[in-house]
């Protein structure tokens, strides 16, 4: 920032007056949850697929264009509990450039995870890289679809198709997108939403599995159910992963603004894209023109040389001015220290270097012109 840039000054002090985080939880009116939980204290039914569970499952069938859904305490109980339910062994295809979750779930089944390189337009799975991949010991595919960018869906079925393996999505950036029209949580085998606060669409804590095959169901319901069918019936062994009431009212009660939540965070990453698009060494994220957005996050990928500045830099000169961006995802989940000697980051070479450039910059309904403008003008004075 130059010292005397004195209109500039001004600005950072009127428009960040506290911290500005990468995201911030949209929520509705308080009036209106606390009309929505009025009744959980008439009828005292906190959790056990009560009223609230049972209406949420039916308007996101509705909302996301799906045949079935399930609801469930967390995005990743979805994913780890899909991947038991499946019967997976030995190794599953994904991509390192994730939240840990993805990786964790397939760790903590007891599988082998396989890492695939991505796309450095889109930072999804790179499909041309993908079946050479494929053993005799791959059972699943599990693709994530990134920033809200869908992977290529129909490339992923093919090749599954052809050895025959599951598909698994990661849908957790892409709540409420249709791809070719269609509801992005009906393609693959299954495809897993969160719900966490930070999200789009968030339930405080929650996710969903959404499937087509009623067989599938019924595992997933015995195994975030204790395998109970009854007070006296346990036909087998489950876990713990029900959605409770007061989260189930907390998305019926987001689920109502949802749209007009994408609505405004449409119009904070159009600006950011007015601002930033014509500078030199920084990439933004581009929307495919076949996919209807939810503009869950803006990644910007910073290139030093041409840029002047590296992403670190950036994000350090943002984080004096109480602006937290974040280095999303950074580390990748084949460098965590609790993998340390299994896996080499140099096999994703793409992966590795997007994720020591790319910082994903504050996103929500609620981030004014203003702000943006402040976060943009501290970015362009890193450029060099």
């Amino acid at each position: 920032m130059n010292s005397n840039d004195n209109n500039y000054s001004k600005l950072i002090d009127k428009y960040v007056t506290g911290k500005i985080l990468v995201t911030r939880s949209s929520m509705p009116g308080y009036e209106e949850y606390c009309e929505e939980i009025r009744d959980i204290w008439d009828t005292r039914w906190l959790t056990n697929m009560g009223s609230k569970h049972k209406q949420l499952q039916a308007g996101l069938i509705e909302y996301l264009g799906v045949e079935k859904l399930d609801l469930l305490t967390n995005g990743h109980m979805a994913l780890e509990l899909t991947m038991q339910a499946l019967g997976l062994t030995g190794e599953v295809i994904t991509t390192p450039f994730t939240f840990a979750s993805t990786t964790h779930a397939i760790v903590r089944n007891g599988l082998t995870p396989v890492f695939c390189d991505i796309d450095p337009e889109d930072f999804t799975m790179d499909v041309t890289k993908l079946e050479s991949l494929i053993t005799d010991k791959t059972s699943a595919i599990v693709p994530v679809h990134v920033y809200g960018n869908v992977c290529n869906v129909e490339e992923i079925q093919r090749i599954a198709d052809k050895h025959g393996l599951k598909v698994i999505y990661d849908a957790a950036h892409t709540f409420g997108e249709t791809y070719k029209g269609k509801g992005i949580g009906s393609f693959g085998d299954v495809s897993c939403f969160s719900f966490h606060a930070t999200k789009v669409f968030n339930t405080i804590e929650g996710g969903a599995v959404c499937f087509k095959d009623q067989a599938f169901g019924d595992k997933i319901y015995d195994l975030k159910n204790f395998g109970i069918h009854g007070p006296e019936i346990v036909e087998s062994v489950g876990a713990n992963a029900k959605m409770n009431e007061f989260c189930a009212a907390m998305g019926i009660c987001n689920l109502r603004h949802v749209d007009e939540e994408i609505a405004k965070r449409k119009a904070v990453v159009e600006r950011y894209h007015e601002r930033l698009d014509s500078t030199d060494g920084i990439m933004l994220n581009k929307i495919s023109p076949d996919v209807k957005p939810n503009y869950a996050y803006l990644p910007a990928v910073f290139d030093a040389d041409r840029f002047g500045s590296s992403r670190d830099e950036v994000f350090d000169e943002l984080a004096k001015h109480n602006i937290f961006a974040r280095k999303y995802f950074y580390p990748l989940t084949n460098t965590f220290d609790c993998f340390k000697g299994k896996f080499d980051a140099n096999d994703t070479p793409v992966a590795l270097k997007v994720s020591k450039s790319v910082l994903t910059l504050p996103l929500y309904a609620d981030l004014t012109t203003e702000q943006v403008d402040v976060i943009c003008d501290i970015i362009l004075s890193c450029k060099k």
